[in-house]
């Protein structure tokens, strides 16, 4: 008998221990919602890791850097964020709510790298002797300057050959032409005072001198 009564004692002392201990474990329990921002521009921090320390569970915040979850009094919260030095929050025991709010500013993180050189040549001697045979081209003013060349330009229009489209058009312009004047005088091109203007001009630039056979 005396047995029983030790067994329903320890089931009794169990019972109530464990619902007291199960109330103070709800009391504890918070959501814990906030914000990540950065330190330098206050803006948020999206995605950025939360950890309670000790426990591997977590969060995420969102694009715009809010996060909410369930965590308890006097829980450690690490923060990263790739970019931003890892910081900690300690939850206080002193919230007398079951809810708390939390603005958490993070600095930016600096990784200074060591400074490393890549060469496309395995030795200085072959770089020199690429560097000195190096052929730059032209860039696009160089180009349309060589385009615009007057000799050059010239020469083509000598060589050019009409085509059958070249002589059509001169063929239907001068046709034109004949009809624009039918019924009347057609004007002599050597009265043109533009044409005598054009000729002049290029007597000046020696356009009718002799050039001298090689």
């Amino acid at each position: 008998m005396k047995y029983y009564k030790k067994i329903i004692t320890s089931i009794l002392i169990f019972l109530i221990c464990g619902n007291i201990f199960a109330q103070e474990s709800k009391e504890n329990l918070i959501q814990f919602s906030g914000v990540v921002v950065s330190a330098d521009s206050i803006r948020a921090i999206p995605y950025t890791s939360i950890i309670i320390l000790n426990m591997g569970r977590g969060t995420i915040c969102d694009y715009y850097g809010y996060f909410s979850f369930v965590a308890k009094k006097q829980d450690t919260v690490v923060f990263s964020s790739i970019g931003y030095k890892k910081d900690t929050f300690i939850i206080p025991d002193t919230i007398t709510s079951n809810r708390y709010s939390l603005i958490q500013v993070m600095s930016s993180d600096t990784i200074m790298l060591t400074e490393t050189v890549i060469y496309p040549w395995p030795t200085k001697e072959q770089f020199k002797e690429a560097f000195l045979e190096l052929d730059i081209p032209d860039d696009d003013l160089a180009i349309a300057q060589k385009n615009l060349d007057k000799d050059k330009l010239r020469q083509k229009g000598e060589n050019m050959r009409m085509s059958a489209s070249m002589n059509y058009r001169h063929f239907m312009d001068k046709h034109h032409s004949k009809l624009y004047y039918a019924g009347q005088t057609q004007p002599i091109t050597i009265l043109n005072p533009f044409a005598w203007a054009k000729f002049i001009k290029a007597w000046r630039d020696g356009k009718f001198k002799k050039k001298d056979k090689d």
